[in-house]
């Protein structure tokens, strides 16, 4: 019994970091590459007000609607300092490698949606850091100049109007 009671004691004393970990606010930090395989860091925060990081997948049919307004959004809200960032999170195998063939669908439906924002690969490090907590794609985070998310991320796909709603919110208290 007291074992148990230890054990529940030092569990509380746990939760709390645990739940720290996925709050706004966090740092959001990481090293990888984009599709074209080029360097890419959280650096890449720091010249927009806003990023929209957009966790989606090659088989996620949601996600994929999407993108066209995303594509869209990109373009009209460059000039408010905004930027998005996609992350296909179904790029990498079990075996932590890039899958090629998911690269090229992935590629292929960049292209047929014009989604040409950049998009990044995900690594190892994500899957314990940015994509610990992601479950449901697509998921969607923004994250101010500083890398340090903003608010709490948003589950599902949304409209062209939908997003630009949200965006215009973030901006009102960005900075």
């Amino acid at each position: 019994m007291r074992k148990t009671g230890l054990m529940i004691g030092f569990m509380m004393l746990l939760l709390p970091a645990a739940l720290l970990s996925a709050l706004p606010g966090d740092l959001i930090t990481f090293e990888t590459a984009d599709l074209d395989g080029s360097k890419v860091t959280e650096a890449l925060f720091a010249d927009n007000r806003v990023t929209m990081i957009n966790i989606w997948g090659t088989f996620c049919p949601p996600c994929i609607r999407e993108m066209p307004d995303l594509g869209q959004l990109s373009t009209a809200y460059k000039e408010k300092g905004v930027q998005i960032v996609g992350l296909p999170i179904d790029l990498m195998g079990q075996n932590g490698s890039i899958d090629e063939k998911t690269k090229k669908d992935a590629v292929r439906i960049i292209g047929k949606t014009h989604a040409d924002y950049t998009h990044i690969l995900p690594t190892i490090a994500m899957f314990s850091g940015l994509l610990k907590d992601v479950q449901v794609v697509p998921t969607t985070i923004f994250v101010d100049s500083q890398g340090r998310q903003i608010g709490d991320a948003f589950l599902g796909s949304n409209s062209y109007k939908g997003w630009a709603k949200i965006i215009d919110q973030i901006l009102e208290v960005a900075d």
